[in-house]
């Protein structure tokens, strides 16, 4: 039963063509049959009307059968085939089936024009047929009603077929809407995919650059003082041990918010927390280990604050000082201001160095430098904040200034 469905389904028109020539076989028999009467006016009364009867028959078999295929012009054959047995007098007969199929298919399908113009024929053609044959034994009543009962099939086979081209309109526009919706989520899930990408991207750069920054400083002390002075050597190694586990440690905390599921809750213990402004004062001892004069003071009453603000102003500070390490030159003294306001926080990281390239800060690097700017800029604009990164005017050296609102972040 499955395969007949799915084959009337591919193949309407093969559908079609055989109810046409049911219908075909039906008017051939009542020609016949009208022929075979003697003596009944009503029936081919001559040689010229048994002529016009078959092509209109045929007219009309060639409707059904293409009206899916050429459903406008269909109808218009089937006007002009009405209009020659009007003309030729060929009374009703089985190929005028072919009117209601045609009405029917116009309303479902056809043209805005053609399903206006199939609705008038279907309501003026039953009185029209009625008019031309009369039938001679009815009165004016049942010539009424006659009328009446032949427009009825006629406007519900409209009717029924104008109602499925709106369901069918109807399940398009739930298609169309389905499909939208699907490439809105394949695009907002790339959204999120590119921006949790840039989230990782900006934290593998914190970890990294800071942490191996200091780890190559200390390498290069240790190695210069490692036959003068093994006990600075020594203390360098161990600053380097412990910021290489630090370095593990948050590379584990963030290797496991890109696992999916996996693991037990005691491998998620390992992973340490984010930092925050607390964890400030251990980067600075961390920093001046390295060699750098860090001037670190707080304004204001320190209070609990958001979350994505905590790291924020961290990343802000780490960055800033691996920036002074890495560009500001022998001898770089640098300051790290924390200032609590009523509404906002404030950082101000500077140096007296040389300051970096202004290709470092303007273009984001040419050369694939910069990213820590980038980063910092993209980190403080997710919390709503402000950041101003720059030489210092008239006194050299570099300042990265940020605002980070404390209303409306979590």
């Amino acid at each position: 039963m499955n395969r007949l469905y799915d084959f009337i389904r591919r193949h309407p028109t093969w559908v079609d063509g055989l109810w046409a020539g049911l219908l075909l076989v039906l008017s051939c028999v009542w020609i016949v049959a009208s022929l075979a009467q003697p003596g009944v006016d009503q029936m081919l009364k001559d040689r010229k009307e048994q002529v016009a009867a078959v092509p209109i028959v045929l007219a009309l078999s060639l409707v059904v059968a293409l009206r899916r295929r050429a459903t406008d012009q269909m109808l218009l054959l089937a006007t002009g085939a009405g209009l020659a047995q009007l003309v030729a007098d060929v009374e009703p007969n089985p190929g005028n089936f072919a009117f209601l199929v045609i009405v029917f298919t116009v309303a479902s399908k056809g043209a805005g024009w053609a399903s206006r113009f199939a609705l008038v024929g279907a309501a003026v053609a039953p009185a029209i047929s009625t008019l031309r044959w009369p039938e001679t034994s009815q009165g004016t009543m049942s010539a009424v009603l006659n009328c009446v009962f032949l427009t009825i099939p006629f406007l519900l086979a409209w009717v029924l077929g104008d109602s499925m081209r709106t369901r069918r309109a109807y399940y398009q526009q739930l298609e169309e809407r389905a499909t939208r919706l699907e490439k809105e989520r394949e695009a907002q899930s790339k959204v999120a995919v590119a921006a949790e990408r840039a989230r990782i991207a900006r934290e593998l750069h914190d970890v990294v650059a800071h942490n191996v920054s200091v780890m190559v400083v200390q390498a290069d002390g240790a190695a210069y003082v490692l036959d003068t002075a093994p006990d600075r050597a020594r203390q360098a190694l161990e600053t380097i041990s412990g910021t290489g586990r630090q370095a593990l440690a948050e590379m584990r905390r963030l290797l496991g918010v890109l696992r999916t599921g996996e693991g037990t809750a005691r491998d998620h213990d390992e992973y340490v927390p984010q930092p925050g402004v607390e964890q400030l004062a251990e980067l600075v001892e961390q920093v001046r280990a390295t060699g750098l004069t860090v001037d670190f003071r707080v304004e204001g009453t320190p209070r609990p604050l958001p979350s994505s603000v905590e790291l924020t102003a961290y990343r802000v500070v780490q960055e800033a000082l691996t920036n002074t390490r890495k560009h500001g030159g022998p001898e770089v003294g640098a300051t790290v201001l924390l200032s609590y306001g009523a509404d906002d926080l404030t950082l101000l990281a500077e140096d007296d160095g040389r300051g970096a390239q202004a290709v470092l800060y303007d273009d984001g690097g040419a050369d694939g430098l910069g990213h820590g700017l980038i980063g910092m800029r993209e980190r403080v604009g997710m919390v709503g904040g402000s950041l101003e990164a720059g030489p210092r005017a008239g006194a050299g050296g570099f300042r990265i200034t940020a605002v980070l609102p404390l209303k409306g972040a979590s």
